[in-house]
C-alpha cells in the first residue's frame, strides 16, 4: 500500500533540496554493516571494511533497525542547501538528555529481541548525557573513516542530481519533477504517493517539503513526517552507479574496456534482479539507452530478463558473474 503526502497551494512554495552529511553518515553505516548494496558501492565496500572492527559502531547499527524507528536526534533536519557536517554534530550534541532517552527507548523497541539486555543495549539505556557523548564520537569517527576520503565525489553526485531535478521542476513544474524523480514516487493531482510501503495519507498543511538525495541510502525512498523534521521525501540520488569507478588494473576496469563503460556499469550493477526503470535512475542514462545495452548484454549471454508482476526485471546470467568476476 502507498504512502501518500497531500499538498496545499503554501506547500507548493515550501518545497527546498537539500544535502545532508549527517544523514549520508548515518546511512553509510547502514550499507557497511548491513547486507552487501549495488555493485556500485563494491569499490567502498572494499575500502572502509578493513577499518570497521576498530570503530566500535555497534551503539550506532543496534539503534538503526533495518526496519522501525530510529532516531530523530542522530540526524537532525537539515537547515541549510548542503549542510556542514560540523555544524550538524554540533546540532546532535546539543540534543536535550529527555530526547535522548525517549528516542533511543523507541529505537530499542524495533531492535531484535533481547537487545536490550545486550552489553550495548544497556549502554545504549545509561546516562543520557554520557550516551549522547559517545554517540557524537562514534558519528564522527563513522564520518571521518566511511564518508570524508569519499565526500567530494558524493557531494558532486548529490549536487548534480539536485541541479538535475531543479531543471526539471523550473521547466515543467511538480508534474516534471516527480515524474522523473523515482521509480516508486508519482505525483497525481495534488498529491505525492511513494509505493509501496505502509498505507498511510498526510496532509502537509503548509509546511511543505524537503526533497534529500542519497548516495548511501541506496534501496528505497524514505518518507519522514514526524516532528522535529519538516516532512521530508529521501531518495536514491540519480546517477548513483557511476559514482565509485573502478581502479586501474582490477577485473571491474577490464570489464569496462572490454564491454565500454556503460554496460559494465549496468552488469556490474546487477547484482539483484532489477527493473529498467530503476537502472536508468541509477546510472541517468534514458531508458531506450538502457534497453538497448541490455538488448546488447542479453544477446551476449551475459544478462537475463524475468517478469516480476507487471514489470521485467534483469539479472546476471551465471556467465555475467564469472564476467564481473574477473574468472
Amino acid at each position: 500500500m502507498p504512502i501518500s503526502l497531500g499538498f496545499g497551494p503554501a506547500d507548493l512554495a515550501r518545497c527546498r533540496f537539500a544535502v545532508s552529511p549527517a544523514f549520508e553518515t548515518l546511512s553509510a553505516v547502514r550499507d557497511a554493516t548491513g547486507p552487501q548494496g549495488p555493485g556500485a558501492h563494491g569499490r567502498w565496500l572494499e575500502s572502509v571494511r578493513p577499518a570497521l572492527p576498530g570503530l566500535g559502531l555497534e551503539p550506532i547499527v543496534l539503534l538503526q533497525p533495518r526496519r522501525g524507528y530510529t532516531p530523530d536526534f542522530l540526524a537532525p533536519p537539515p537547515t541549510a542547501p548542503v549542510g556542514d557536517f560540523d555544524a550538524e554534530l554540533t546540532r546532535i550534541a546539543a540534543t536535550p538528555a529527555p530526547v535522548v532517552r525517549r528516542e533511543i527507548e523507541l529505537a530499542l523497541r524495533s531492535a531484535p529481541p533481547g537487545s536490550r539486555d545486550t552489553p550495548t543495549g544497556r549502554l545504549l539505556l545509561g546516562d543520557p548525557a554520557e550516551v549522547l557523548s559517545l554517540l557524537t564520537q562514534l558519528i564522527r569517527a563513522a564520518w571521518q573513516t566511511l564518508v570524508a576520503p569519499h565526500w567530494p565525489r558524493v557531494r558532486a553526485l548529490l549536487e548534480a542530481d539536485v541541479a538535475y531535478q531543479s531543471r526539471r521542476l523550473a521547466e515543467g513544474g511538480l508534474d516534471a519533477l516527480f515524474a522523473d524523480l523515482h521509480p516508486t514516487v508519482h505525483w497525481t493531482g495534488d498529491t505525492l504517493v511513494r509505493d509501496p510501503g505502509g498505507d498511510e495519507h498526510h496532509d502537509l498543511d503548509g509546511r511543505g517539503l524537503i526533497l534529500m538525495p542519497s548516495a548511501f541510502k541506496w534501496d528505497e525512498v524514505i518518507v519522514i513526517t514526524d516532528p522535529p523534521w519538516q516532512p521530508t521525501l529521501v531518495y536514491p540520488a540519480r546517477g548513483l552507479g557511476n559514482t565509485f569507478e573502478p581502479r586501474r588494473g582490477t577485473p571491474a576496469a577490464a570489464l569496462t574496456k572490454l564491454v565500454g563503460r556503460t554496460r559494465a556499469h549496468l552488469l556490474t550493477g546487477l547484482d539483484e534482479p532489477t527493473s529498467t526503470s530503476r537502472l536508468a535512475h541509477r546510472h541517468a542514462l534514458a531508458l531506450g539507452t538502457v534497453s538497448e545495452h541490455l538488448g546488447v548484454l542479453r544477446d551476449a549471454g551475459m544478462v537475463v530478463g524475468e517478469r516480476h508482476r507487471h514489470e521485467i526485471r534483469y539479472r546476471r546470467t551465471e556467465l555475467g558473474d564469472r564476467v564481473v568476476r574477473g574468472r
